[in-house]
């Protein structure tokens, strides 16, 4: 398929130099980049596996409602958008968002929507994995292992 001008605005995932577990209900994300972890709920881990840079975030809310048999809200796609960038998943952003959405928080989000929209509202838990050298030792990183009486 021919790529275009307007495909240039239209989020694609990163899919290079990640390692990706799908379990029933999130998605565990392995960056070897940088050797973080990213937990993905539901709601995250449809919107990015539907960022194929051919599809817009509108597209997406209606293709997150599809599968999940139940409303979505845009303001759901632009913050799981907005949290895929923050950590690097998309190899391109969205274009920005529209003015109304540009800076609403995920605590006004739930705020307004309410507790339901709460539960299916965006998240994305990362954490910092070691490397091997560094889980293979008892100092911590950057000290030496010769002064431990571990080692």
């Amino acid at each position: 398929m021919k790529k275009t001008a307007h495909d240039e605005h239209l989020p694609l995932m990163r899919t290079e130099r990640l390692v990706v577990d799908e379990l029933p209900d999130e998605m565990l994300v392995y960056d070897l980049d940088s050797h973080q972890a990213h937990c993905l709920n539901k709601t995250v881990a449809l919107v990015w596996q539907n960022c194929d840079g051919r599809t817009s975030p509108a597209e997406i809310v209606k293709r997150l409602e599809d599968q999940l048999q139940a409303p979505c809200e845009d303001t759901h796609v632009w913050q799981a958008l907005r949290q895929l960038e923050k950590i690097h998943l998309l190899k391109r952003a969205a274009q920005a968002p529209p003015p109304s959405l540009a800076r609403v928080s995920r605590r006004q989000m739930v705020r307004t929507l309410g507790l339901a929209a709460a539960i299916a509202a965006p998240l994305v838990t990362s954490i910092v994995a070691p490397t091997a050298a560094e889980a293979a030792t008892c100092a911590p990183s950057g000290a030496s292992c010769a002064l431990k009486p571990c080692c």
